[in-house]
């Protein structure tokens, strides 16, 4: 699913951001830099690093048409830079000198956005280099922008919590209290959601918060009730403050933190990759335009790239990474895929005249194959059961209590140790952890007072007598079915 490819480590200090043009990677940090890197071979172009900046770097974007580079700083400006060449060609100052947090370009016109700590917003004509338009958060900082791929609007976060949705004027349109502890991250999906029953088209975005959690929103536009922003769904699995988050070009995934997640659009989402080579918090994360390729960068001063496989099978080929409720929610058509997928095409049309969906696929029995939908073959019937009954199996999510996952990796523990903050981690991880001279407790943040380890027998076995419960041999509904 993902490859590590070629890791970046020129940055002396932590990576803030990574943004990708067409042929070409930027990074930013604290160490006041920019970075360039073509992405033929990863090597730093001529002209980098780009020094400009007189304090922190916390962001970096290239123009829709790759050739100027923004980068905005705690120095209160947003610089522009020739891509090709590396030329300064502006500095445009926030109006009120605010440290500038995040800066975005609009994907359709020539503006930029640049957002500060003061919760002031700034948008540019990079034209001519003039302020279009300005305005102000409702309270707290700006540290979060995504514009919609259409550009008509835009999203902003802020360290209160709020998500605000402005149009192309700077109008404030909506406002929703969407994080507890603060936004640090939103993107919106480059590829719009179209619901056929009401002609309605809607736009997928991510939240991330200080919280722990990533929440999706959908973005609806009408003539009746103007702006609507309908929360869809949370997606669990992190242990700390989520600080990146990025949709891949085509929709369809979705990368946070250190876990990607395959987000199905009409349903739940499920973590399909978990990667964990950085060392320290994953501060930012994107998604190349015109490559497999994905950039993470973290605070231990290194960007990873990363060769993805997107391509996205049908449903026949995904069953395994399906729960049960997502193929219960399939439709007649998810129903027609997996039969395809599984040689069974000549059941296609029978099955759709029977208005089969996925709730009603897993409920069919050798008896509602002979008598309704009048399958004669006793070997068809087998074959279509066996395939059915291999669905209902691997359908079934293993729930694995939260106190068998190491709090650092989220993974099972094969060999959980007792740190003197009084928590069980996996051995491994949070050895790696203090070796990486880090004195402090992965839960709590505060000081180890001993890097003494303990090993948790109690917790080894608890989780040894629960692995042997999974792997019982269980039976099947076809036999239970023939007892009855």
């Amino acid at each position: 699913m993902a490859t590590l490819i070629h890791t970046l480590a020129d940055h002396s200090d932590d990576v803030n951001y990574c943004a990708f043009s067409s042929s070409c990677l930027a990074t930013c940090s604290l160490d006041k830099t920019v970075r360039v890197y073509s992405l033929k071979d990863f090597t730093e172009l001529p002209y980098s690093p780009l020094r400009g900046h007189t304090y922190a770097v916390h962001c970096c974007c290239f123009s829709p048409s790759g050739q100027l580079l923004a980068s905005c700083s705690t120095d209160g400006t947003t610089l522009l830079w020739g891509s090709g060449d590396g030329r300064l060609r502006a500095v445009l100052g926030q109006p009120s000198r605010s440290p500038v947090r995040v800066c975005r370009f609009c994907p359709r016109t020539t503006h930029l956005l640049a957002g500060a700590a003061d919760g002031s917003l700034a948008l540019w004509d990079t034209q001519t280099l003039k302020l279009y338009r300005s305005g102000n958060v409702k309270d707290g900082s700006l540290v979060a922008c995504a514009f919609s791929p259409n550009g008509n609007f835009f999203v902003t976060g802020s360290s209160c919590g709020d998500l605000t949705i402005w149009d192309d004027k700077m109008r404030c349109l909506y406002n929703e209290k969407a994080h507890d502890l603060g936004v640090t991250c939103c993107d919106i999906s480059s590829q719009p959601i179209s619901d056929g029953e009401h002609g309605f088209t809607y736009f997928q975005m991510a939240s991330c918060g200080q919280d722990n959690q990533i929440k999706l929103w959908l973005i609806l536009f009408t003539d009746v009730l103007g702006v609507e922003l309908k929360y869809k769904c949370t997606l669990s699995g992190h242990s700390a403050p989520v600080l990146a988050c990025a949709f891949s070009y085509d929709g369809q995934m979705l990368v946070s933190g250190f876990k990607i997640t395959n987000i199905l659009l009409q349903s739940t989402a499920n973590t399909v990759h978990t990667l964990s080579q950085h060392t320290r918090y994953v501060t930012t994360c994107a998604f190349a335009p015109c490559s497999p390729l994905l950039a993470t960068g973290s605070m231990d001063k290194t960007v990873n790239i990363w060769q993805l496989d997107l391509r996205q099978p049908c449903a026949g080929n995904t069953v395994e990474n399906e729960s049960k409720m997502a193929v219960e929610d399939w439709s007649e058509d998810d129903v027609s895929a997996w039969l395809c997928a599984q040689d069974l095409a000549d059941f296609v049309e029978l099955f759709k005249m029977n208005n089969i969906d996925g709730k009603q696929l897993l409920n069919l029995t050798k008896e509602s194959l002979t008598n309704e939908l009048k399958i004669e073959s006793l070997g068809l019937r087998s074959k279509v059961l066996q395939k059915i009954e291999e669905l209902r199996m691997i359908s079934v999510p293993l729930a694995i209590p939260d106190e068998f996952l190491c709090p650092i990796t989220r993974e099972l523990m094969k060999d959980p140790v007792i740190a003197a903050d009084g928590y069980s981690y996996e051995k491994e991880a949070v050895e790696n952890w203090i070796s990486n001279k880090r004195r402090s407790s992965p839960m709590t943040n505060l000081p180890l007072t001993s890097l003494m380890l303990t090993p948790n027998r109690s917790l080894k076995m608890a989780i040894a007598r629960w692995l042997e419960t999974q792997q019982k041999p269980r039976e099947t509904t076809q036999e239970l079915t023939e007892r009855k």
